[in-house]
């Protein structure tokens, strides 16, 4: 077998514990998850992604507003999957700064603040004034949901193939 074909090893993965040689932790990756359980965005806002928490919070509760005013289905489905998606960020957010703080992980991005969180913000700011002043019926807009789930699919078969281009 050459060597050629041997895929690279992975950085640790495992938080280290506070009384670490390389380290103190910059972040509980616990707390945060636990801070994410009693309000999702919270554990996002302890590791210091105001902007990604900001984007938890408003989503879930967007979602609940959807549930109660607009329609159960398909909202109800999107409850759990921002909940325990936050729940999942908030340790791995944590963990990834506690690995970046010790010197591992030297090739990650930090993309927690990056713009696109913000432009996730003037977006659904944009949309909920438009509602506000008129503009807008979300009543009438909830029919089309499915256009975010093909937009999403498609951006992830993009990345993919992008992915799959730049390997070669």
């Amino acid at each position: 077998m050459s060597s050629d074909n041997l895929m690279p090893a992975e950085p640790p993965r495992a938080a280290l514990p506070p009384s670490s040689s390389q380290g103190p932790m910059v972040k509980n990756p616990l707390v945060a998850m636990a801070l994410s359980v009693i309000v999702p965005g919270i554990g996002q806002a302890y590791n210091g992604q105001t902007a990604k928490a900001f984007v938890f919070f408003l989503g879930f509760f967007a979602t609940l507003y959807s549930v109660i005013r607009l329609d159960p289905l398909p909202y109800v489905f999107f409850m759990p999957f921002i909940y325990f998606w936050g729940l999942v960020d908030a340790y791995r957010s944590a963990d990834a700064l506690n690995l970046r703080a010790q010197g591992g992980f030297p090739g990650v991005e930090d993309v927690s603040e990056s713009p696109a969180w913000g432009a996730t913000l003037v977006i659904l700011g944009a949309v909920i004034l438009a509602a506000n002043l008129g503009w807008l019926s979300l009543v009438s807009l909830h029919r089309f949901w499915p256009v975010l789930l093909i937009g999403f699919g498609l951006l992830f078969m993009w990345r993919s193939i992008l992915g799959q281009k730049s390997a070669n």
